[in-house]
């Protein structure tokens, strides 16, 4: 998947990879050629007593020195410029990845591992690609360079590789085959701690509210000594590496020296040549400690290559159609459910079972039942955050599987059952329903949604800050800015999803009373648990076990059906109820 991975998003770089690769071939190249001009300066001007010889082999190395350093700067830059962009271009491919993603193929992969996999694993990803642009592509050439050259000194020498490099190999092997299993595991560790960490931020208000601050410290603590077992274990592996590394490389260079000793005793070798030959020893096994370096790397970032594999592949439920459908040119917002099912994936029965609804504009239409009666799924299944397993759901007589995403999503004004707010400020926020809408506009929308008194009560109005979820103001608040978002794009289609649980009876009231020419010409579906809030509706849609049991106004359900009697008793008084 590694390989895979760079070869997809390295690609539009083709020729800056290439420009590397030559430019670390020439710094290689010049780094194996400078020993052997420095044996040369040796035995052939200092011991032959040639000043000449040796001013001209030092200027040659001076320039040849030039050209590595120069070679060497410019491929370090155009590695690490390549590697950044590959990262920035993995982080976006998988932002919009996720982006496509329904509400099922989110919760499949939780909202941390996605975080984590977006930051975490590409970064893993993004430090091997810069590594091999300035090791990788530099160790094979000193590697297979430094031995040939080493061979070119002393061939009998050179037999000492023979027995160095094969050891290296197996202790490098030995050691990477335990390490890959324990990166594997300490991705999922990182998840682990990014979901108790994302939960304990999010819930703080509870957690202090329920006095569990120990606890939820010993659930982090938790996490964070599984994650730093993982990375000792991974560490102690590291740590043994290194040193088993330098201890080949040290018996290697006491080898040379004392075996090339005898060689130059005997005549067979000159110091220079013996000079030239310790220095490519060093290459070679610096060549096989680079390797060393990324083979710690690569490990991890293959698993980590894996995870974003995984959601790269991963194919949204919710698809466009291939030959999308228009609306017709006289929208008018009818909503019609068919037959509608749904089942989660590897639910063992359905949530809603042959649901029929219309919901017709200039109206408005309630949906109520018990909790777990599946009207929020109902809900979710008009704009496609789902797809009905069965049935269909129609916009103005088309089904909203063929229809453009975009085409729908702009008839719809959603207000989820969990209003969230974007950190920014109250103007950002109701932008999200229009960009650019006018502050006439934007104070109109507040206006109708009841929230123009505490917005206009802040010191800095429309810009006031708004924390991300909303968290610096009440539930109530966030409820009527997310209704006054929904109300300045100025839908077809209104989908209210118990979207005034927080309010008041009289801003709920006062609410209601605001939306009605506001709404005159949508149509309005609103799920709510308060009798109060749908009680003038002009069709009310009772639900119950994913049933439609009951259809019709409140004073009709009141004598036709049991279990909206059931709700209602259960909030008001019989002489309030038929008030």
């Amino acid at each position: 998947m590694l390989i895979k991975l760079l070869k997809v998003h390295l690609k539009p770089y083709q020729g800056a990879v290439i420009a590397v690769v030559l430019l670390q071939l020439v710094q290689t190249m010049a780094t194996l050629y400078l020993p052997s001009l420095n044996a040369r300066i040796i035995d052939d001007g200092v011991v032959k007593g040639d000043t000449a010889e040796i001013l001209r082999l030092g200027g040659v190395m001076l320039a040849v020195s030039f050209v590595q350093v120069v070679a060497a700067i410019i491929a370090v830059y155009y590695g690490s410029r390549t590697a950044m962009a590959f990262g920035r271009d993995v982080r976006e491919r998988l932002f919009g990845q996720v982006q496509t993603f329904s509400a099922q193929e989110v919760a499949k992969f939780g909202a941390p591992t996605l975080i984590t996999r977006t930051t975490n694993d590409v970064q893993q990803v993004q430090m091997v690609t810069m590594m091999t642009f300035t090791m990788l592509i530099m160790a094979p050439i000193m590697l297979v360079g430094g031995v040939i050259m080493a061979m070119r000194e002393d061939v009998v020498l050179s037999g000492i590789l023979l027995v160095s490099v094969p050891v290296l190999g197996v202790i490098i092997g030995v050691i990477i085959s335990r390490m890959v299993p324990y990166f594997r595991v300490m991705q999922k560790r990182i998840d682990g701690i990014n979901r108790v960490l994302r939960e304990q931020i999010a819930g703080v208000r509870v957690v202090r509210a329920f006095v569990r601050e120990r606890r939820e410290s010993q659930r982090f603590d938790g996490a964070n000594a599984d994650l730093y077992e993982t990375s000792l274990r991974v560490g102690k592996l590291m740590a043994l590496m290194f040193p088993s590394v330098m201890v080949v490389l040290n018996i290697t260079s006491v080898a040379v020296l004392w075996f090339g000793a005898y060689r130059v005793d005997s005549g067979a070798m000159q110091i220079g040549q013996l000079t030239a030959f310790l220095s490519y020893i060093a290459y070679i096994l610096i060549a096989v400690m680079m390797s060393t370096m990324m083979f710690v790397m690569v490990p991890r970032a293959v698993v980590s290559s894996e995870r974003i594999g995984e959601v790269l592949e991963t194919e949204t439920s919710v698809v466009p159609s291939a030959n999308p459908q228009s609306l017709p040119g006289t929208r008018s917002g009818l909503l019609e459910l068919r037959g509608v099912e749904f089942r989660y994936p590897g639910a063992e029965r359905s949530v809603l079972h042959g649901v029929d609804l219309l919901a017709e504009p200039g109206r408005t239409t309630a949906v109520i039942g018990s909790t777990g009666a599946g009207k929020t799924t109902l809900v979710n299944l008009i704009p496609r955050l789902f797809d009905v397993t069965g049935g269909s759901v129609l916009l103005d007589g088309v089904d909203v599987r063929e229809l453009d995403p975009d085409q729908l999503w702009t008839q719809i004004g959603l207000v989820p059952q969990k209003p969230y707010l974007f950190a920014g400020t109250v103007r950002t926020n109701l932008e999200y329903g229009k960009p650019g809408a006018s502050d006439e506009e934007l104070w109109h929308a507040l206006e109708v949604a009841q929230a123009r008194p505490f917005v206009e009560a802040l010191p800095e109005g429309l810009d006031a800050p708004i924390s991300q979820g909303g968290t610096n103001v009440s539930g109530g608040q966030r409820q009527r800015l997310a209704i006054a978002r929904a109300l300045v794009r100025k839908p077809s289609v209104y989908l209210f999803d118990d979207s005034f649980s927080a309010l008041d009876y009289a801003t709920d009231a006062a609410l209601r009373a605001a939306l009605v020419p506001e709404t005159r010409d949508a149509t309005v579906l609103v799920v709510a648990q308060r009798v109060a809030t749908i009680r003038h509706a002009d069709s009310i849609v009772v639900m119950e076990d994913g049933l439609v049991v009951g259809v019709g106004t409140h004073a009709e359900l009141l004598e036709s059906s049991e279990t909206y009697r059931e709700i209602v008793y259960s909030q008001v008084s019989v002489e309030e109820a038929t008030a």
